[in-house]
């Protein structure tokens, strides 16, 4: 039955500010592990969205630094991204062929973005490793970003279940009691039965390590957010605080007889 308190409820709810949405920058390549039998080209996928909402894509400037650490060292790789559009808004794709064995951290430092409802520039720091032919070195490589995400697991041929770990760090030290945020890069086969299933977070320890049992397969982004003590300018003119994140991308299988 409905009462005389009900537009008076109804008012108030539209006043309540919605649930906050963790913003990832995404860095998905088409393949995980490349091997003889499977393509020896990936496509590298770059966005800054919502992944486990499925979006909306925010737009993404031109990134500052985009590039690989493989078995021949580091190659600049920012001449190949192609800008393209996807929900109208400006995002980057590139493909790279693979011709020797051995482990490949590809990485980007985007363009700053302005936040306006959180009142900070964002700029996260991105990575995620690719393994070629069985090689197998390379993948516990750093790139030197002012904040990393140092692994402790090998981050690819990872099964559902299997415990992911890593350190947080900034320049280069530990960050004690850092705070994580996880997502899943919803394929759509999934909708969170609340807000609190959206992001999981979690916290490191005294030593900056954290672990997160993987409990599904596909692509989870791990993102350690630490803002700085300076400010910056936003498009305003006005100093705000820049919001750096250290981010990695992991892939987990389900087990099956499925090859690679």
């Amino acid at each position: 039955m409905q009462t005389k308190l009900t537009p008076w409820i109804t008012l108030l709810l539209t006043w309540l500010p919605g649930p906050a949405t963790a913003h990832f920058q995404t860095l998905i390549p088409s393949l995980d592990i490349v091997s003889q039998t499977s393509e020896h080209q990936v496509t590298l996928d770059l966005a800054f969205t919502h992944p486990m909402q499925q979006g909306p894509v925010m737009a993404m400037g031109k990134p500052l630094q985009f590039g690989v650490i493989g078995p021949s060292g580091p190659e600049d790789l920012k001449a190949e991204l192609k800008q393209v559009e996807r929900e109208g808004q400006p995002v980057y794709q590139a493909n790279y062929r693979f011709t020797r064995p051995g482990d490949y951290l590809f990485y980007i430092e985007p363009a700053p973005y302005w936040e306006p409802s959180e009142g900070v520039m964002i700029k996260h720091y991105t990575k995620v490793v690719v393994g070629a032919f069985a090689g197998k070195t390379g993948w516990d490589k750093l790139v030197g970003f002012p904040v990393e995400i140092d692994p402790l697991v090998r981050p690819y041929g990872l099964w559902t279940g299997n415990l992911f770990q890593g350190v947080v760090k900034r320049s280069g030290k530990p960050v004690p009691f850092a705070e994580i945020e996880v997502e899943w890069l919803n394929d759509g086969t999934i909708i969170p039965p609340s807000d609190p299933y959206i992001t999981q977070v979690i916290k490191a320890d005294a030593n900056g390590t954290f672990s997160y049992a993987l409990p599904r397969s596909g692509w989870w982004g791990f993102a350690a957010l630490l803002e700085r003590a300076e400010t910056v300018t936003n498009p305003l003119g006005e100093s705000v605080p820049l919001e750096q994140g250290a981010l990695i991308w992991v892939y987990a299988r389900d087990m099956t007889a499925e090859r690679r």
